[in-house]
Parts: structure tokens; C-alpha cells; sequence
């Protein structure tokens, strides 16, 4: 599992501050946790963590020393700057379930052929036990032909009986659309 050094934080220096000094501010919440706690992680250690986490990733988190077994809850980007802005974590107790997410990632996407892929969802909200959690959910695109659709319920994280979906099953995740070539019906107009 990853682990993340972070160090709390005094409310007194405004996050805007912590920012222009290399530093991506956060929370750590949880039931175990009476309040939460503010914290502070270098901004480069943190980019090169989400290259291999997002959200919905369990980690471990450093905190001066304390180890927190967490869950990526929400990871905050300024739209205008591009940057990195902060990051809440969710501590996990063994015996609670918890809501995440799944991310969706299409492989084999440049096999398919005659029609177009459609991608409708990025991710599959769930809740489960700390040791169920999946951060990522994986389709083979490249097996899907024109016509057809995968819907949550056709994916292996929707019949694991340690998860309980909470995205509609019966939604539809990607779809290979057929594709039709206006440009030569056009041209073909034209000459007759």
C-alpha cells in the first residue's frame, strides 16, 4: 500500500499561503476521529502519489509519525491555475462500511472497429467493508462489437457479495455506436 507523509497544520497560516510555499492542504476525517484534522503534505510527494491513486484509493497516510490507514475521499484542483489544491481523507475502521468509488478504465480501446465508443460513466459509487474496496474497475473494450452495451451489472465489482452497488445497475457504462458516414450521402445528393 502507498504511503503519504503529511504533518498537521495550525489554522493560523491560511491555505493560500501553505500553497504558494509548495504545499497541498487536506483533512483527515473519520468515526474514530473526534475532529478533524488538518493537515499539510509536499505537493510534489502528493502529484506523484495520484499518478498511481485517485479517488476512492486506500493509502497509508504518515502524519508526524501516526499511520492512518485512509481512503482518498476528494481531491480539489483550481480549474484557472490547473494545480493541485487539497485532498480530504477518510480514516477507515475494519468493522464499518464505507461509501467510494470505482474508477472505470477502458483497455483496448483503439481495437474497436466499425463503430464508435461510447464511454457514459467514469466511475461506480458502492459501500463496503475497508478489505472489499476497489479503486478501479477494468473493461476490455476491445472485445466490444457494434451493438454493444456493458451495463453496471454486467461487471464483476456488481456481483462481489462484499459490495453493494450504489450506482444504478442498471445503467449503461460504454456502448459501441454504429457509425454513419453522412459526408458520402451528402456528396451522393449532390450529384443526382
Amino acid at each position: 500500500m502507498n504511503t503519504l507523509k503529511a504533518e498537521k497544520r495550525t489554522m493560523d497560516i491560511k491555505a493560500k499561503r501553505l500553497r504558494r510555499e509548495g504545499f497541498v492542504t487536506g483533512n483527515v476525517f473519520g468515526r474514530q476521529i473526534e475532529t478533524s484534522i488538518p493537515i499539510k503534505m509536499d505537493k510534489q510527494a502528493v502529484e506523484r502519489l495520484l499518478k498511481t491513486c485517485g479517488k476512492g484509493s486506500r493509502i497509508t497516510l504518515d502524519i508526524e509519525g501516526t499511520p492512518y490507514n485512509v481512503l482518498i475521499k476528494d481531491v480539489e484542483y483550481n480549474p484557472l491555475k490547473g494545480q493541485l489544491e487539497e485532498i480530504d481523507f477518510q480514516a477507515l475502521v475494519e468493522d464499518e462500511k464505507v461509501h467510494s468509488v470505482a474508477e472505470i478504465v477502458l483497455l483496448n480501446h483503439e481495437k474497436v472497429t466499425g463503430g464508435v465508443l461510447e464511454q457514459m460513466l467514469e466511475e461506480i459509487s458502492f459501500r463496503a467493508y475497508p478489505d472489499a474496496l476497489v479503486d478501479k474497475v477494468e473493461i476490455d473494450a476491445g472485445k466490444l462489437r457494434v451493438g454493444d452495451t456493458v451495463h453496471v451489472k454486467d461487471l464483476d465489482i456488481a456481483r462481489n457479495p462484499k459490495i453493494e452497488i450504489q450506482t444504478d445497475p442498471e445503467a449503461v457504462i460504454v456502448r459501441v455506436q454504429e457509425v454513419y458516414n453522412t459526408a458520402e450521402e451528402d456528396a451522393e445528393g449532390e450529384e443526382a
